[in-house]
């Protein structure tokens, strides 16, 4: 696990191996993924049932992304605010073999408890960091939804879209959102 601190008593950590990931960091991932998506963000796994969302229908998600970490091809960041998880993303190289000069950055989400605190931006300039010069990644891609203004604060930190799934999205009947295609080039 590797430690940089950023924003003033906001820490990012990373882990690149499973061993990394104690029980009680999981716990912390959960609990915090289950508030945001329960507040209206992150969109759930497939395997899991539209908010609200249980921490025990989480889990196992949390569970098949920290076993995946390894330094060559998959790593988590997490911010910690005075000792609380304050959030975390997923950083991911592409496994085919004509995409793996690139990553992909999955579940980006800021505790809603520490929203509004540079804690989303700090975790995607260390992203960037972590990506370029430790993965050698020539480029990162993600994926958002619309109608949260997210795309804002992507492009507010030198992300590009590069298209748009109309309606990709289904939150509720009558409720259909946009799925937003964004690059960054490292």
């Amino acid at each position: 696990m590797t430690v940089h601190e950023t924003e003033p008593m906001t820490v990012i950590s990373q882990l690149s191996q499973p061993q990394d990931a104690a029980e009680a960091i999981r716990d912390d991932l959960t609990a915090c993924w289950t508030a945001v998506v329960n507040a209206g963000g992150a969109v759930v796994p497939m395997d899991c049932p539209l908010p609200p969302v249980t921490e025990a229908a989480l889990r196992p998600a949390v569970e098949r992304i920290t076993r995946g970490l390894s330094p060559d091809h998959s790593r988590l960041l997490l911010a910690t605010a005075n000792g609380a998880l304050a959030g975390w993303l997923l950083l991911r190289r592409e496994t085919h073999p004509l995409a793996t000069h690139c990553g992909v950055v999955n579940h980006v989400q800021t505790h809603v408890n520490f929203r509004g605190r540079g804690v989303g931006a700090a975790m995607m300039r260390h992203a960037r960091e972590v990506a370029r010069d430790e993965m050698g990644l020539e480029r990162l891609q993600l994926a958002v939804r619309s109608g949260l203004g997210l795309e804002e604060f992507y492009r507010k930190a030198g992300w590009t879209e590069v298209g748009r799934w109309p309606g990709a999205l289904r939150l509720a009947p009558g409720d259909d959102r946009d799925e937003i295609l964004m690059s960054l080039t490292l």
